[in-house]
């Protein structure tokens, strides 16, 4: 923490700034807010999205095309090329374009405004016009808007935890001007009031406050590589080797075997290493990622970074904070104990000691909720906050308790005494007073009874929060406070309550499909581990053979053992945030890919370090959301879990386009160096190749992004980092769909040239164009759905039924209009030809649903292996 010292001198006025000062200490500091990183430059994102190894393939295949254009005429080839490119980098800055407008709305949710003095006026302005200087008025639940000093106070408590992870709020005292300010006399941007008021004079805004420093390092640190773009870097580089080999070998053999001249073959061989790569591969890609972001977005998950759409669908650990998350932050009495009714569950139903109860911790209650534009806003700490609740519940209010039992005097809750006093007024010679606090600290006349210490008991071992109540009748004093100790003593029992904060209705069911999806949840808290305990049994994440560990047992643990039994621990209780880096280090090292939620300044780096950063949209700080990748609007592990089953989606969605994409474009490798091996000659011209490969593929590929989750999407385990994208037999796939293609086209070929015709190339050139391009459209329906086809299957998706419809009128429009014919090197079929070619189109999809039914009748079987 910086050192503060204030002289009279540097002292504001009790009227506050005056505007000149204010505005020259706004162009000297600047405003009030956290700098981002700089973004890159538009330059630099479009070389991003060229860097891609089969952009550079392509951007290379441009160059050469119109190296040929400019020698021999012809520019259809670099302009098809080149079309391709633009598109890819202006579809890819949109969808990054788009994902940050979605972020910038959840600076909505940040408190926009402050309550400041200035030219002796109190007026509301919008956090960033702060300066250094302001006098800042506060109140219980508002959010520290910069750092500063205390020059005035009532009882005022901050929550630090976002700076410092300690969970109990620290007691604030004045600051003596001329002194160095100590901590408790200091408050920080970022933090908020939990309880009392006071005045503030401002000394740092923006990135000269404490979070902004740490802002300021977080912007220096770099992200990670996502496992899809390792896997797709992977695969396009592979492609890209095996495209370039191709076109070398077809570029050889059609100069040396055909005698086709360096220029034909140049470009033959060009066309089919720009064929052979999935140039709409990016595209798909991208589009599955904003289609995957716009969803989440529906969800309550905003993502910041678009590539981790696919990483949190393929977590292996999600390391989730209770309070908020698993919980509903909302502390609420459960039940209840007074000598005459003993312990009690709370309902709707309360009986006259249970009424007494309520209305004695009614009336010592400070705290308050109300509705502010439709909205929930409470004031005050989270135990009085569920005593209104409770009060709620039965329709009434501590104002209502006070128009019989008004209050004359309080001595307010201090960490030291641990207890609360009201004095009330009974009549015109009586006081009632009420005292609240833990049992062990309530001065009762008698020694607690055994009934109330075991219910005392009962209450902790259920991980209840107990508060315990008093009271006693006095004569009417004209000055309780003169002399709280004679007061404070001599209580009699009212009652216990136990309070807890209760797990989301939601979460159970979230958890239970997280571990049917072989994702494992854990809890981290900074609750006390007995509590813990307690609702990460409740909600199913604390199971038999798994362990709850606390911060101090932690601590112990070396790195390396740690690392050993981190898979054996499912809740961390009493953690720092510090301690979460641990954790997602020693579950990375195991190989997991981690998921990891926070939501304060010093979740910053365990959320940088996660494979997926959570922060949260409401309660977290501005730093935590800008080192995470998604943020929850609403705070909710279910949220999280649906996340995972949107990202899982996107990801079997890119996969079926590579399925759709990569299959094809072998096949025309192979097809194309077969049939000159052969002595055929080429069986397509660039031309027809391309067309091909962009029309025929590439577009039906888009509407894949929009297939919905199969239905077994969450019973599969993660895909682990290091696996292959082939892996999960889409290997298989992608082979026996390239077989199935290079025989059938090269049959196909043959049957039109020799068999059908003598010897005319241009009805093979002309059955083949028209078999790869609509068969390796039609087959997109066996690759869409991993079980077999049915009429759903065809309905689903009515985008894609008419993009198809679309396409193969173009298709068989170019090999039928004459002008057309003649511009692609095309001719028109015999009858024989066109059957020949309709058996050929519906082949592929027949061989690939066979496959599924193979592959289900061997996984079946393997199962009862397994069973038996």
């Amino acid at each position: 923490m910086k050192t503060t010292t204030l002289s009279a001198a540097d002292l504001t006025p009790k009227t506050g700034l005056r505007p000149a000062q204010a505005i020259e200490q706004l162009e000297k500091f600047g405003p009030n807010e956290l700098v981002a990183k700089r973004p890159p430059t538009i330059w630099r994102k479009i070389w991003q999205h060229l860097s891609d190894v089969s952009s550079l393939v392509l951007l290379f295949a441009v160059g050469l095309a119109s190296y040929m254009a400019l020698q021999n005429g012809g520019w259809l080839k670099p302009i098809v090329i080149g079309s391709i490119l633009v598109i890819n980098v202006v579809i890819g800055l949109y969808q990054e374009a788009s994902a940050e407008k979605s972020l910038a709305a959840l600076k909505s949710m940040s408190l926009p405004t402050a309550k400041v003095r200035r030219n002796d006026v109190i007026q509301t302005l919008a956090v960033e016009k702060l300066v250094p200087g302001d006098l800042v008025y506060l109140k219980a639940g508002d959010q520290l808007p910069a750092d500063g000093v205390v020059l005035s106070a009532t009882d005022l408590s901050v929550d630090e935890a976002v700076l410092t992870g300690e969970s109990v709020p620290i007691e604030k005292t004045i600051y003596q001007v001329g002194d160095v300010a100590k901590k408790t006399q200091q408050v920080f941007a970022g933090t908020a009031v939990t309880a009392g008021t006071a005045v503030i004079q401002l000394t740092a805004t923006g990135m000269q406050t404490e979070i902004g420093q740490i802002a300021g390092l977080l912007n220096r640190t770099k992200q990670r590589m996502t496992p899809l773009q390792g896997r797709l870097n992977r695969l396009s580089s592979w492609l890209s080797v095996v495209a370039i080999i191709g076109g070398l070998v077809i570029f050889g053999l059609s100069l040396g075997l055909q005698n086709q001249g360096l220029a034909a073959s140049l470009m033959i061989g060009i066309s089919l290493a720009v064929a052979a790569v999935p140039e709409t591969l990016p595209i798909i890609v991208t589009i599955s990622l904003a289609h995957g972001v716009r969803k989440m977005a529906d969800q309550n998950a905003i993502m910041r970074r678009v590539s981790a759409v696919e990483t949190i669908g393929n977590v292996d650990v999600i390391a989730s904070d209770k309070t908020g998350t698993l919980t509903q932050n909302k502390m609420t009495i459960t039940r209840y104990w007074t000598p005459k009714t003993g312990i009690q569950a709370v309902n709707s139903q309360l009986p006259q000691a249970g009424q007494q109860l309520m209305q004695a911790l009614g009336l010592a209650t400070n705290a308050e909720i109300k509705l502010v534009d439709q909205k929930e806003q409470t004031f005050g700490d989270a135990t009085e906050l569920a005593i209104v609740r409770w009060l709620m519940q039965h329709d009434t209010s501590r104002a209502t308790f006070e128009q019989t039992y008004p209050r004359v005097a309080e001595d307010a809750f201090d960490s030291k005494k641990k207890m609360m006093t009201t004095v009330h007024r009974l009549n015109d010679t009586q006081q009632l007073v009420l005292v609240k606090g833990a049992l062990d600290r309530l001065p009762l006349k008698a020694t607690v009874s055994a009934a109330a210490q075991q219910a005392h008991d009962q209450f902790g071992e259920s991980a209840l929060r107990v508060l315990a109540i008093g009271y006693k009748i006095m004569p009417t004093v004209s000055d309780p406070s003169a002399d709280w100790a004679a007061i404070n003593r001599d209580l009699t029992l009212v009652g216990l309550v136990g309070l807890i904060d209760p797990p989301r209705p939601e979460v159970m069911a979230a958890i239970t499909e997280a571990k049917q999806a072989g994702i494992k949840p854990v809890m981290i808290t900074g609750d006390h581990l007995v509590t813990a305990t307690a609702i990460a049994k409740e909600i199913g994440i604390l199971t038999s053979g798994q362990r709850a560990l606390s911060g101090e047992q932690l601590q112990q643990l070396s790195d390396a053992e740690l690392e050993a039994e981190v898979p054996n621990i499912a809740v961390y209780a009493r953690v720092s945030p510090q301690d979460k880096l641990r954790i997602v280090s020693a579950w990375q090292a195991q190989g997991a890919t981690v998921a990891m939620t926070g939501d304060g300044v010093n979740d910053a780096p365990a959320l940088k370090a996660a494979d997926v950063g959570i922060a949260m949209g409401i309660t977290g700080t501005e730093v935590a959301k800008g080192a995470a990748d998604m943020v929850l609007t609403d705070d909710n592990f279910a949220t999280i879990i649906a996340a995972v089953k949107s990202g899982r989606t996107v990801y079997q969605n890119v996969l079926k386009a590579v399925e759709f994409l990569v299959g094809v474009n072998f096949a025309q490798i192979f097809l194309m160096v077969g049939a000159v091996l052969f002595g055929w000659g080429a069986p397509l011209l660039a031309e027809q190749l391309l067309i091909i490969n962009v029309l025929a593929d590439g577009i039906p590929g888009f509407y894949l992004s929009r297939e919905p989750g199969e239905p077994t999407v969450m019973q599969a385990t993660p895909v682990k980092s290091h696996e292959s994208i082939l892996g999960r037999g889409l290997g298989q796939r992608l082979g026996l769909r390239a077989v199935t293609f290079t025989g059938l086209t090269l049959g196909v070929y043959a049957i039109g040239r020799f068999v059908l015709t003598d010897n005319q190339a241009t009805v093979g050139m002309t059955m083949v164009f028209l078999v790869l391009a609509i068969g390796s459209m039609i087959d997109i329906y066996a690759i869409k759905d991993r079980q077999p086809l049915t009429l759903m299957s065809f309905k689903r998706n009515q985008q894609l039924n008419r993009a198809l419809i679309a396409e193969i009128v173009v298709i068989l429009a170019l090999a039928s209009i004459p002008m057309l014919q003649g511009l692609l090197g095309l001719t028109t079929l015999p009858l024989v030809g066109w059957l020949v070619v309709i058996v050929g189109i519906c082949l592929p999809t027949i061989v690939l649903e066979l496959n599924k039914r193979w592959q289900a009748s061997r996984a079946d079987s393997g199962l009862t292996e397994v069973i038996n």
